[in-house]
């Protein structure tokens, strides 16, 4: 559903692309260094059962302002029907970044979730790893 009809509906740029780009629907945004906000899309989707959207960073806003998604990825369940919107931070430790209304902020992907059906066990099986950690293949 488009809640603001000076903004476009998400779009793939290019034939073969896995994300759309999600817009921002508000007014002009200042992000100090360091800073983040949450910047509406314009839009509250019915994701299906078994599916999340996934939100994600757009690249080209990664190197070339460093901006970012900061729950990346973000989802967006099956069951939510309020307003997509995107927790932008800004990297840059000395500039301030300007975000224009109607600017690709980010991407959105539809993946299928595999369901999980717990089953409670005594021990798990070995391996060669275990219980081996954070930087445990050196």
């Amino acid at each position: 559903m488009r809640l603001r009809k000076d903004i476009p509906l998400p779009q793939y740029r290019h034939r073969g692309d896995a994300g759309v780009d999600l817009f921002n629907a508000g007014e002009k945004i200042l992000l100090k260094p360091q800073e983040r906000a949450l910047i509406p899309t314009g839009i509250k989707v019915a994701i299906p059962y078994g599916y999340e959207l996934q939100i994600r960073p757009r690249s080209g806003l990664a190197i070339n302002k460093g901006l970012t998604v900061l729950n990346s990825p973000g989802t967006v369940d099956s069951t939510y029907r309020g307003e997509v919107q995107v927790i932008i931070f800004n990297t840059n430790p000395k500039e301030t970044i300007e975000i224009k209304k109607g600017e690709r902020i980010a991407q959105a992907v539809l993946k299928k979730v595999e369901l999980i059906e717990w089953e409670e066990c005594e021990e798990l099986d070995e391996t060669v790893r275990n219980e081996g950690g954070f930087g445990s293949t050196g």
